[in-house]
């Protein structure tokens, strides 16, 4: 271990040295401790609180209501992309019962739930194609194997994660591929594919996948109306776009993407741009475009990226590898700088170490052009082959970007598929980083009103505390926190929309005198991250 010790001084001041830069000021709140809570004996409690006289008799808790900030609790974007091109993660094949369908996405949400995340990116239109009911695009093949088939007995698959994900108080992103009209493993074309209702949108590529035109009005409107008729029909959280805008060069083995006509006509019209330019400006024109028509229809949903973790080779001067502005067309600076996104993963799959394309100096590079202070919550590779490295590489990397990014922590995990095929990379994460569960970061550019507190009442009956809450606006809360005190060390706990109830044992250590509960407090979140204010409820003793 020893010549690794030059390599983890470096990592420490990386992470000293963002510290030192960021661009707020950050409140310093210790972590409080977690102990088990064991349950006592009624004889061990404080004489005003045994309750002889009738089993199960309760006893008020009179709440002194004090305004202010709530006890510390961890803000982290701890997500996981669920992929179903090719049937990557879901469902397992194609062709599956809805039985069956369902019963592979509520083990994949209760893993993730287990596993203390908080937010599910779903790819729900792998190929032009959705896997959930629409008017524009064909049923998916991957869901059913059969393109334009509905699912049997039917249900609608986004709908479905979308509830159970919030049910698990998880935000669930809608992971769509904007231009991708046909993938290699997506089965036969059929009448329903968007290769067949709209060849004049369409091309072919050499690999055998097909292609909208991201240049054409017409692929960009239809699009921008399958983007908004998801933000308008389902209660998701975010949009989420990948890397594929034009496709990677290989795709078509190396010659230029067949748009000569498309160009030639953009030049008939008076177009002086260049053709690398021209492709840029309407990707550019399409993203800012989605931004704010998601925007203009309800400002709390979320709109996310996860470009090529290069932008460029040379940026910084380290950096090698693909050219991104080159070869996708894809400006992904500009759309970070101007804040048409909010929040932006680049996909940064190298190693720490990695020299050429490492870790942390690209991630550096990308906050140093956060210029509108979105949410860098990057995308990390997990799947280094499961042994002790890969272990030790995946902490690395997250704690690297808790002290890179203070201000708003997170990262989005590649994929989940990785976590399940190997325990001991989920079980380190459970252990360490991932110990205790986090709310999302908060986007107070999108709505920063807090909610209202919500009304708590807690009793002690027998040896427990019993907290009960209620809210004035039930359907603006997304989660509660619970906060309680013994040892005059503040915990908490995170609990879903679903529920309204909490218990506690009155002491945490039968063995130690002064360890009983003293203070217990409930806030509400809302869907953008605020959380109300705190009250504080004196339990006594």
């Amino acid at each position: 271990m020893l010549h690794k010790l030059p390599f983890l001084i470096a990592l420490v001041f990386i992470v000293l040295m963002a510290g030192c830069k960021a661009k707020k000021t950050v409140p310093k709140k210790s972590e409080p401790q977690v102990s088990e809570i064991p349950p006592v004996n009624q004889e061990e409690l404080p004489e005003s609180l045994i309750i002889n006289e009738i089993p199960g008799e309760e006893s008020a808790v009179t709440p002194v209501q004090i305004i202010n900030n709530a006890p510390f609790v961890m803000r982290e974007f701890r997500a996981a992309w669920i992929a179903t091109v090719a049937n990557i993660n879901w469902p397992s094949k194609s062709g599956l019962s809805t039985s069956e369908q369902q019963r592979e996405a509520i083990v994949l949400l209760d893993f993730l739930k287990k596993h203390n995340y908080n937010a599910v990116i779903f790819q729900a239109r792998p190929q032009a194609d959705a896997l959930y009911k629409s008017s524009l695009e064909s049923w998916s093949f991957f869901l059913t194997g059969e393109q334009g088939k509905a699912p049997e007995p039917f249900y609608d698959p986004l709908h479905f994660w979308i509830e159970a994900a919030h049910d698990r108080g998880m935000e669930l992103h809608v992971w769509l591929n904007p231009y991708r009209a046909h993938h290699s493993t997506g089965g036969k074309i059929t009448g329903a594919s968007i290769v067949k209702t709209h060849p004049d949108l369409v091309v072919g590529l050499k690999n055998g996948m097909y292609w909208m035109d991201p240049s054409k009005k017409g692929t960009q409107d239809h699009t921008a109306a399958v983007v908004m008729d998801i933000v308008k029909r389902y209660d998701i959280d975010g949009i989420h776009f990948d890397d594929y805008f034009y496709p990677y060069a290989s795709y078509n083995n190396g010659v230029d993407f067949p748009d000569a006509a498309s160009f030639a006509a953009y030049q008939k019209t008076g177009g002086k741009l260049s053709k690398p330019d021209w492709r840029r400006d309407g990707v550019n024109t399409f993203v800012e475009r989605i931004y704010n028509e998601i925007k203009a229809e309800k400002p709390k949903v979320k709109f996310g990226i996860s470009p090529f973790g290069i932008y460029r080779p040379g940026f910084p001067k380290s950096i090698a590898g693909m050219d991104q502005y080159t070869e996708l067309y894809a400006d992904a600076r500009l759309w970070l700088n101007e804040g048409w996104i909010d929040y932006y993963s680049p996909q940064l799959y190298w190693k720490i170490n990695q020299t050429k394309q490492s870790f942390p100096v690209l991630l550096g590079w990308w906050e140093s052009e956060n210029l509108q202070n979105r949410h860098l919550w990057p995308g990390i590779n997990i799947d280094f082959g499961g042994d002790a490295l890969n272990v030790d590489e995946t902490v690395n990397q997250i704690m690297l970007t808790r002290g890179m990014l203070p201000e708003s922590k997170g990262t989005v995990h590649w994929s989940i598929g990785p976590l399940l095929k190997y325990p001991n990379v989920s079980k380190a994460l459970l252990d360490g980083p991932y110990q205790k569960e986090a709310l999302v970061p908060a986007s107070l550019w999108m709505h920063d009103v807090l909610p209202a507190a919500p009304k708590v009442e807690a009793k002690v009956v027998q040896d427990k505390v019993e907290i009960n809450w209620g809210h004035s606006d039930i359907d603006e809360v997304f989660k509660w926190v619970v906060y309680f005190k013994y040892n005059g060390v503040w915990s908490y706990e995170i609990l879903s929309r679903t529920q309204n109830s909490f218990e506690l044992s009155y002491l945490q250590n039968k063995n130690e005198k002064g360890s009983h509960l003293t203070y217990i407090g409930v806030t509400a979140v809302d869907r953008t991250g605020n959380e109300s204010d705190f009250i504080e409820v004196s339990v006594g003793g």
